[in-house]
């Protein structure tokens, strides 16, 4: 499968893009995702905020197209929402279908480990599905920073230098920027936090243990 890369970011939404974004049916699309509004984040806030906030940071990328955005509102919901009725989304408006199609490229299915649907991605993803997730991962990259759990955070590092920017250097070159940052100040947290040589000095003890 080929992807297109995009590598100009825009500095603000131009009138052609507002006329188009003005046209798009966000609000159903909307009042799904309060649903999410009760389960918390690890980094604290809700799911909801967290849809809106990845639908932002495609508009910020210059992303106005229908599909892609009302799935960013709705894109944890069949993952999240115990028992969702997938006919919420597909009867919403003619775009339902493909929305609730990419929501699906980029939820995590039962028998799926956390490596395994990363992979899929990367191997399968469309177009959309591998932007959709590069914005879903920035939002949470940011929201990294509000976590002290180091362990956490250093999974979540290494997490998403193998997986996910493989997936954004083929469809974003600015997003892929972006969480290149991302992960540069979350490990600098690490290391000035002392986390990084306190693991150092762990493993050295574990070195120096006598073999029984």
């Amino acid at each position: 499968m080929k992807y297109e890369m995009q590598v100009e970011k825009p500095l603000k939404m131009d009138n052609q893009h507002m006329l188009q974004l003005k046209n798009i049916y966000l609000a159903p699309y909307m009042q799904i995702a309060t649903d999410l509004i009760g389960k918390a984040r690890h980094a604290g806030g809700n799911m909801f905020r967290h849809q809106i906030d990845t639908m932002a940071i495609l508009m910020d990328y210059g992303y106005i197209d229908s599909v892609l955005l009302k799935a960013s509102c709705v894109h944890d919901c069949v993952e999240d929402i115990p028992d969702f009725d997938h006919n919420r989304i597909i009867n919403v408006d003619e775009d339902g279908p493909d929305v609730y199609k990419l929501v699906l490229e980029v939820t995590r299915k039962p028998e799926e480990s956390k490596p395994q649907f990363l992979q899929r991605i990367i191997n399968t993803g469309s177009q959309k599905a591998k932007v959709l997730k590069c914005a879903d991962r920035i939002s949470n990259m940011i929201s990294l920073g509000f976590v002290t759990d180091p362990r956490f955070i250093e999974r979540y590092c290494d997490e998403t230098e193998f997986y996910i920017l493989p997936i954004a250097i083929e469809v974003d070159y600015n997003m892929y920027q972006e969480l290149i940052n991302l992960i540069i100040t979350r490990r600098k947290y690490l290391e000035d936090s002392g986390y990084i040589e306190e693991q150092k000095h762990l493993q050295k003890v574990e070195q120096l243990k006598p073999i029984q």
